[in-house]
């Protein structure tokens, strides 16, 4: 873990050491896959000028809302277009203050303009990638109400048209969020609308121009 996610983790209450087997860096992580979401609660929900409390935990890479019958639908929703996603049914209620940082070491993407598909890494000089997300609790109704694991934390990960060198291996790229604005992005009391999104994905364009992204073979 790099020393934003440690102070991170620090900041809910547990010893970093406690989340080091969940924040392992796994090479591949696929959809529907658990993996690390960093967000931002209010102590008391009902009070919006209670205090925020940081939260690490896994979450489902797959966003199910509330009024989904089952965890995993048949429809992908593991990205979600920043275009349509304070719109979509899926996303519109999260966008509002439900937003979520999935950190990355980097990313694949494959070239497919060519003969031969050419799959890419992708990632930043150093440090790590901080997607913006967002997440949703979806209740089983299956399951006994007094069971806790009835609850399951899904995410999703937001995308945009992508810009510059990436737009020659891929038209859509994630949405990045520098250190500076992963507060405001988390922050349930900033209200996530149409102007947060656009803001956002300007600010990802000019962050994805210190990408690198190296072919693989």
């Amino acid at each position: 873990m790099n020393q934003m996610v440690t102070e991170f983790v620090t900041a809910t209450g547990r010893p970093p050491e406690e989340w080091q087997a969940d924040w392992l860096a796994t090479p591949i992580v696929r959809p529907t896959d658990q993996v690390p979401i960093l967000l931002k609660t209010l102590e008391d929900r009902d009070d919006p000028s209670s205090e925020l409390v940081p939260r690490a935990a896994l979450a489902q890479w797959w966003l199910t809302p509330p009024f989904s019958p089952v965890l995993r639908g048949k429809y992908p929703t593991f990205n979600a277009r920043s275009e349509t996603v304070t719109e979509k049914p899926t996303f519109r209620s999260a966008i509002v203050s439900q937003r979520a940082v999935l950190p990355a070491i980097g990313y694949f993407e494959t070239q497919k303009s060519g003969p031969t598909p050419v799959p890419h890494y992708i990632a930043p000089p150093e440090g790590l990638l901080y997607f913006a997300g967002l997440y949703s609790w979806w209740k089983d109704p299956a399951a006994d109400p007094d069971d806790p694991a009835r609850w399951h934390l899904t995410t999703t990960m937001l995308t945009q048209q992508a810009t510059g060198a990436l737009a020659d291996i891929h038209d859509r790229m994630p949405v990045i969020l520098d250190h500076d604005s992963i507060d405001e992005w988390v922050d349930p009391r900033t209200r996530g609308d149409r102007l947060l999104v656009d803001a956002t994905v300007a600010a990802s364009a000019t962050l994805s121009e210190q990408l690198h992204a190296e072919p693989q073979s």
